[in-house]
């Protein structure tokens, strides 16, 4: 081949390359245009979701409107408490279970004076004062009957559907556990001079720890203990199942909680306790106050505590705490209240006629009176819509 045609094929490789090149380079410039392009894109999305949440976070209901109304009647005497999403009504002469929608699901008779009754999640036990029978049902069916052999002094219960009474015949006091048939799983002394009273008790959602405030006094000084039981195969290495205790001294535990089945919270007259172990648990945080308490209510993962605000205007003061003790919330109201419920990320607070709510983050969300008398709110599964249990009606409202 000639020098001059050498020439040519190599300006040709020249020029075809140069071509690759510029046609990766243009590729690479609307790539990265693309890029930008998508960026741009996700960023304006991202703002305006912002601006979003920060308006709904910050908008503040202005009324309501009744979208849904059922009647119902009321015996002279009843009380209805919240069963997970349904309504438990109870007197001395019998309980019913009713959907938020009007539905009947069961009715029990019975004549008990002095009720018991304790509830975890949609699972609840009824008895009485000196009662020797123990009614578990559930917000669909009665489980059944649990006879016991010494008059009832307290009960708990858990949504496994396990029960724990407090039974005493004469000076002698045990701590009885039963399954769901009315089976006796566990039973155990409470020696006075040992562990003191059992004062408060509380079941774990799954029944297998069980938490008892013990209550006595030690040289006239008042003293509490707070032990945990294991009712499963590891409490079974323990002497009568006792995994674990803590002992206060000048400290009256009234209430003690499992939130779930590794957390337990304690509270005091001068202090909070959480404790942490779905097998043994002990003490994982504390946290001391010194107003005086008025009531404690508890969500899924908060507990909310109402003070009595002596230095402000506002008759009140709610703090919310989460499992570790950080003041997740702190909001100073006048209402006088019937209940407070903790909701995902707000705080409902209402009583016959009232509601306020707040988000944890401190913002008025709602804060209005109802037409006519409630005496028990529950949330439905639509963010701002609630039931609202009246004495002859279930009115379902949402805010608007």
């Amino acid at each position: 081949m000639s020098d001059r045609n050498t020439f040519f094929v190599e300006d040709e490789e020249k020029q075809k390359q140069k071509d690759r090149n510029d046609y990766q380079k243009r590729m690479r410039q609307h790539r990265m245009s693309s890029l930008y392009r998508l960026l741009l894109v996700v960023l304006v999305l991202a703002v305006v979701c912002v601006i979003i949440i920060v308006q709904y976070n910050r908008h503040v209901y202005q009324g309501y409107e009744i979208v849904k109304s059922v009647s119902r009647e009321l015996s002279g005497g009843a009380h209805d408490i919240a069963l997970s999403k349904a309504i438990l009504t109870y007197s001395k002469d019998g309980a019913h279970c009713t959907q938020a929608d009007g539905t009947v699901t069961w009715n029990q008779t019975f004549e008990i004076q002095d009720l018991l009754v304790a509830v975890s999640q949609d699972v609840a036990a009824i008895s009485g004062y000196n009662e020797r029978i123990i009614y578990l049902v559930n917000s669909e069916k009665i489980l059944g009957q649990i006879s016991t052999n010494m008059p009832v002094k307290n009960i708990a219960v858990s949504a496994s559907g396990k029960v724990t009474a407090v039974v005493e015949e004469g000076s002698i006091t045990w701590i009885n556990t039963y399954d769901s048939n009315g089976n006796m799983l566990f039973t155990g002394q409470a020696r006075m001079n040992e562990s003191g009273y059992p004062f408060c008790l509380n079941l774990s959602p799954g029944g297998e720890l069980l938490a008892i405030s013990y209550l006595f006094l030690d040289a006239g000084e008042l003293k509490s203990n707070v032990a945990f039981y294991n009712l499963g195969q590891v409490g079974d290495n323990y002497n009568d199942f006792l995994v674990s205790a803590n002992h206060y001294s000048n400290l009256l535990v009234p209430e003690v909680r499992f939130l779930n089945d590794s957390t337990a919270i304690a509270v005091g007259d001068s202090r909070i306790m959480v404790y942490k172990g779905n097998q043994i648990p002990t003490s994982s945080a504390e946290r001391l106050f010194e107003k005086q308490l008025e009531s404690v209510y508890f969500g899924e993962h908060e507990i909310a505590l109402v003070f009595r605000n002596e230095m402000s205007e506002e008759k009140y003061l709610l703090q919310i705490y989460d499992e570790k003790t950080n003041l997740v919330m702190e909001k100073p109201f006048d209402m006088e209240y019937t209940d407070i419920i903790l909701e995902k990320d707000k705080v409902v607070i209402y009583n016959e006629t009232q509601i306020q709510i707040f988000t944890f983050k401190g913002f008025e969300k709602y804060n209005g009176t109802f037409e006519k008398s409630f005496h028990l709110l529950l949330p439905s599964a639509s963010p701002y819509k609630y039931h609202l249990v009246c004495e002859d009606s279930i009115d379902t409202i949402q805010l608007n």
